[in-house]
């Protein structure tokens, strides 16, 4: 082989991102954005073609405005306003959450965006950015070797090359090839029940935009609305015996019990499919150079819609760190931060959606009596109050997920720690700013005051050209649980690192002294 065609079989890039779902897209287009070369490649043929997750919290759209594509899933999704729950063929509650966010998130409401519509969007921008997805490329393996990873890749046409990288992302689902090759544990288990998911056009009065729950002794059902008249996503579970022997079965098969009961009359199956739901969390995210992030990293139960978004939440998290140490704007310790700040939460989740789970899908006379009886009476009675619809809409949104426990994290000002993610205040009044959120847009640190900035933190901004922004004081900032003039340094993805009460520059300077941060501007 002569040199020359050496060469061309040894590809460099900053990171290597394995797997194209929407973890590893949102990793590549977060990087690109912020000027880092990536390297994105997945093993299948294209992008999914059936809806696997649908839902798009309050969190990731926040996540999505920094980007400027959140007003586009927005558009093409479909707004969720109200949940009712069917016990035994009859409705037991109606639950409207439309305005549960409201004054808490730009996007106060949970959406519909099936996963295969949703990474198609995310690839066109990446396209536009001049990142391709490499297709039916296959990770192999890789070696360190002087700082850098050498990875092993098989291309589409069968060759084998070498790609070279500063850092290596493992988005390669549950059964990730990057997970095992740096043999991190995936303890966990398994739920033994099979369950179906189908696409399906359908009429009936469980068709009408709403979310849909019905519960039985042995069964329960989902309907998820889709955008379009009439298209709905079932999931369900198959209990028979047939069906616990098999996991071959087809639309036919299951048991339409719950779907009569209900009332819905299904006229086409677009796509159906059986599965097993696992719930594992990796022993770490992260080993020298590899990283994990979404199902490679954590896999759960569907309840509450969660597992998509934690993922993004995953590459949002890392993606500002790479480029800050690759840009050498920060030392490489900065990425210790990665596996504490997230792990902690994915385990949390884990166990929260495990319990839920659990009491929906047990057979026992204790989680029966919870299913059938209790849960129907106090659902309705719990959305009642608007403290708990904040609480419900905050957890399950994301937007209470936070970093307090962090390095990073420091100070505290109002009911604001270091850590929070940035409460988000509407600006009607103003000209510069539709909201506190629209200047997190840079990707980038920065500094928020409410009321009046000192001297000396203007004075520590213009040196550091670290951007400062002065917000006019309003009530509602306090009700947001904001402090009058106190200091908050935001992170790139849009959490607070350090909340100083008394709004001081020598507090910022020391933060960044500390950890030897600088920012990109």
């Amino acid at each position: 082989m002569d040199a020359s065609t050496n060469a061309a079989m040894i590809r460099d890039t900053d990171v290597l991102i394995v797997g194209a779902g929407p973890t590893g897209l949102v990793l590549a287009l977060w990087l690109t954005r912020l000027g880092v070369r990536v390297r994105i490649i997945d093993k299948t043929y294209e992008p999914g073609t059936t809806s696997r997750a649908l839902a798009v919290q309050a969190r990731t759209l926040e996540l999505y405005s920094q980007l400027g594509i959140a007003d586009l899933v927005v558009e093409r999704g479909r707004k969720v306003n109200a949940a009712n729950f069917w016990v035994a063929g009859r409705k037991a509650a109606h639950v409207v959450f439309g305005d549960m966010g409201v004054g808490l998130s730009p996007i106060p409401y949970p959406l519909i965006f099936p996963q295969d519509e949703h990474e198609h969007l995310l690839i066109e921008r990446l396209a536009e950015a001049g990142v391709e997805v490499e297709r039916q490329t296959e990770f192999l393996g890789f070696e360190n070797a002087d700082g850098r990873v050498l990875a092993q890749i098989q291309t589409r046409e069968g060759t084998v090359e070498t790609c070279t990288a500063a850092y290596i992302a493992g988005c390669d689902g549950a059964r990730s090839t990057v997970r095992e090759v740096i043999g991190i544990g995936f303890p966990g288990g398994t739920y033994e029940h099979l369950f179906y998911v189908a696409d399906v056009e359908a009429s009936g009065q469980a068709l009408n935009g709403e979310l849909h729950v019905a519960l039985d002794r042995t069964d329960f059902l989902v309907i998820f609305p889709l955008k379009g008249e009439g298209r709905a996503r079932l999931i369900g579970t198959v209990r028979d015996e047939v069906g616990q022997r098999r996991e071959d079965l087809s639309w036919i098969d299951v048991s339409k019990r719950v779907i009569e009961w209900i009332r819905i009359d299904v006229k086409c199956v677009n796509w159906f499919s059986t599965y097993r739901v696992h719930h594992r969390v990796a022993d770490h995210f992260r080993k020298d150079c590899a990283f994990l992030l979404g199902d490679a990293a954590h896999i759960h139960s569907p309840v509450g819609g969660q597992g998509m978004n934690t993922g993004i939440g995953d590459a949002v998290n890392l993606a500002w760190k790479l480029a800050a140490v690759l840009h050498g704007r920060a030392k490489p310790s900065l990425l210790d931060s990665y596996e504490p700040e997230r792990i902690a939460f994915a385990r949390r989740l884990v166990a929260t959606t495990d319990r839920a789970f659990t009491g929906v899908t047990s057979s026992g006379a204790i989680a029966r009596l919870m299913r059938l009886r209790i849960a129907p009476l106090l659902a309705p009675l719990i959305f009642a109050f608007p403290t708990m619809r904040r609480f419900m809409f905050r957890t399950v949104s994301q937007t209470a997920v936070n970093y307090r426990g962090s390095s990073l994290s420091e100070g505290r000002a109002g009911a604001v720690y270091g850590g929070d993610r940035l409460p988000w205040v509407k600006m009607d009044w103003s000209d510069d700013y539709r909201d506190n959120f629209a200047p997190l847009i840079s990707l980038d640190w920065q500094i928020h005051v409410y009321g009046g900035a000192m001297p000396q933190m203007r004075a520590l901004c213009h040196e550091r050209r670290l951007p400062l922004h002065v917000f006019p004081w309003r009530p509602e900032m306090k009700r947001a649980g904001l402090r009058r003039n106190a200091a908050y340094l935001v992170r790139p993805d849009g959490y607070v690192a350090l909340a100083d009460a008394a709004g001081s520059a020598a507090a910022v300077a020391s933060y960044f002294d500390a950890r030897q941060l600088t920012p990109a501007t």
